[in-house]
C-alpha cells in the first residue's frame, strides 16, 4: 500500500464555470435539464469576458493541482468573446502549471444577439457557429493541444455537425461534444451514428440509445446536480474515463462519488471498475506518468480503500519531478493572489449578471 499515486486526469471540464459560485439565482427557479442551460449556464457564458475567463481558468487549475490533477480536458464557450478564448485559458493553465486540452463548443443556439433553446438540423449554419468553428481551427493550426469541440447536436444544424466533423478529421483530432445529457438531446444518438470516431470524446451519455464510437466521460454529480438521470455507463462497450462537468477537479471525490452511484444502479460491481475509469484517461495525456501525488492516506492506490474512505487529502504534487505542490500549498504561485483576482473578476461577473 502507498501514499503515493500517478497525478489525475478531468477528462471533461468547463473552466470558465469557476466564478459562477453565488452567481445571482435567475428570476425564475429552473424546473427543467433546460430552463437550467438557459437561466443558468448560457446566462453565464453570454456574459464572460477574456479577462474573467483568465482568472476563471487560473482559479480553476489552482484548484485542479491542489487536488492532484494536472491534466483538463476543457470545453469552453463565451458566445460574446469567442476570438482568442483558447488562448486565454492555455496561457491561464500554463502559468498554474496544468496540461490541457482545449475545444471551443460550437453551437446554432446563438442567432445573432438571440437565443434560440432549439435548432432546426436543416437550418443553416449561422455565423456564431462559423465563428467557433475558426476558434478551434486557428488554435489547432497554431499548434495548440486540443479537439473540436461541438456543444451538443440538438442546438446544432446538420451542416455544423459536418463542418465540424470534417475539421476534426483534417486536423487528425477527435470531436468533444455533450451527448444525450437530458431528454431534449435524445435523438442525439441517430444524429452523430455514422458521423462519431474512436477519437470523439462522448460526454454525459445519459440518454444515448445506441452504441457510438467514442469514449465516454461519466459525470456523476453533475448528472444528479441536474436532475438528467443515471448515465449508467457499463451498459457500453466503450472506453469510460471521468469529468466533472465544470464542478471543480477533485477527481478521488469523483471516483467515489461515482462508485456509489454504480454501485445503487448494481451492487455487483465494486470499485476496481471505477479506478480503471480514472488511469483510463491518462490515454489523452501519455507524459502524466512523469507526474505524481502524494496523499494524506498511506492506501489510495487501493480501490477498495478510497471508495470508503472520504477526507483523503492531497499532500505533494510533483510535475515532471518538479515539486509544485508542498503540504496543500503551491510553489509556483501565490494562491491567495489567485483568489483574489479571481474574487475581483467573479465581483464583475456577477454585476453583469444581476442586470439579465
Amino acid at each position: 500500500m502507498s501514499f503515493e499515486t500517478r497525478a489525475m486526469v478531468c477528462a471533461h471540464h468547463h473552466l470558465y464555470s469557476s466564478l459562477a459560485r453565488g452567481m445571482p439565482a435567475p428570476a425564475v427557479a429552473p424546473d427543467s435539464f433546460l430552463s437550467i442551460l438557459e437561466n443558468v449556464w448560457w446566462r453565464l457564458d453570454v456574459a464572460i469576458d477574456l479577462d474573467t475567463l483568465y482568472w476563471s481558468a487560473a482559479l480553476g487549475a489552482a484548484e485542479a493541482l491542489c487536488n492532484g490533477t494536472t491534466a483538463i480536458i476543457d470545453h469552453h464557450e463565451s458566445p460574446l468573446a469567442i476570438d482568442g478564448s483558447l488562448d486565454v485559458i492555455a496561457d491561464a493553465c500554463s502559468m498554474i502549471g496544468v496540461k490541457t486540452n482545449l475545444s471551443y463548443g460550437i453551437t446554432d443556439r446563438w442567432d445573432g444577439t438571440i437565443l434560440r433553446s432549439k435548432v432546426s438540423p436543416l437550418s443553416p449554419m449561422t455565423e456564431g457557429a462559423v465563428r467557433g468553428l475558426r476558434e478551434n481551427e486557428r488554435f489547432l493550426k497554431a499548434g495548440g493541444r486540443g479537439m473540436v469541440g461541438v456543444h451538443a447536436s440538438f442546438t446544432c444544424t446538420d451542416e455544423t455537425l459536418d463542418r465540424a466533423t470534417e475539421l476534426a478529421e483534417s486536423m487528425n483530432t477527435g470531436v468533444h461534444i455533450h451527448v444525450a445529457e437530458g431528454l431534449d438531446d435524445k435523438d442525439a444518438g441517430a444524429r452523430l451514428q455514422g458521423r462519431s470516431k474512436d477519437n470523439w470524446l462522448l460526454i454525459h451519455a445519459v440518454h444515448l440509445d445506441r452504441q457510438l464510437s467514442g469514449t465516454i466521460v461519466h459525470n456523476p454529480r453533475s448528472n444528479m446536480n441536474n436532475s438528467v438521470g443515471y448515465a449508467n455507463p457499463v451498459r457500453f462497450t466503450n472506453d469510460i474515463v471521468l469529468g466533472t462537468d465544470g464542478i471543480g477537479a477533485d477527481m478521488l471525490e469523483e471516483a467515489r462519488l461515482a462508485y456509489v452511484r454504480l454501485r445503487e444502479s448494481d451492487v455487483t460491481q465494486n470499485p476496481e471498475i471505477v479506478w480503471k475509469w480514472l488511469n483510463t484517461s491518462e490515454k489523452f495525456f501519455p507524459e502524466i506518468v512523469n507526474d505524481t501525488v502524494t496523499w494524506s492516506y498511506d492506501h489510495t492506490d487501493s480501490p477498495w480503500h478510497v471508495a470508503f474512505t472520504p477526507g483523503i487529502r492531497c499532500v505533494d504534487v510533483r510535475v515532471d519531478g518538479q515539486l509544485v505542490v508542498q503540504d496543500g500549498i503551491p510553489t509556483q504561485f501565490d494562491m491567495n493572489e489567485i483568489r483574489t483576482k479571481a474574487a475581483e473578476a467573479a465581483a464583475k461577473l456577477h454585476k453583469k449578471l444581476a442586470l439579465r
